[in-house]
């Protein structure tokens, strides 16, 4: 997870959240979700997030929203990626919606 927080503020990427999912889902073990400050930033950090994953040989089983920038999702089948635009996120608030998942703490490196 540290590799996707790092390329997410790489990017300026804000308010960076990761939820432990593991005995919530079957769906995912983590769910990171970041915001970006508008369509072209949403899609810019997307891009990179996917960039720096596969310069390490982890690339994406599926990835949605890319080009409209409202909410991209980057699903990596362990974790899933979400960087939305504000108005998405707050639409959605996935954080409420797993508000049982335990968040795990990011130490800046």
């Amino acid at each position: 997870m540290r590799r996707v927080a790092d390329a997410l503020a790489d990017r300026k990427a804000q308010e960076i959240v990761v939820l432990d999912l593991r005995g919530l889902s079957d769906a995912a073990d983590f769910f990171v979700i970041a915001s970006g400050t508008s369509d072209t930033h949403v899609r810019a950090v997307a891009d990179h997030v996917m960039e720096a994953l596969a310069g390490v040989g982890v690339r994406p089983h599926h990835a949605e929203g890319l080009t409209q920038g409202r909410w991209a999702l980057i699903d990596f089948v362990d974790f899933v990626v979400h960087v939305f635009h504000p108005s998405q996120r707050d639409f959605y608030q996935l954080e409420r919606l797993w508000g049982d998942a335990p968040r795990v703490a990011l130490v800046a490196s």
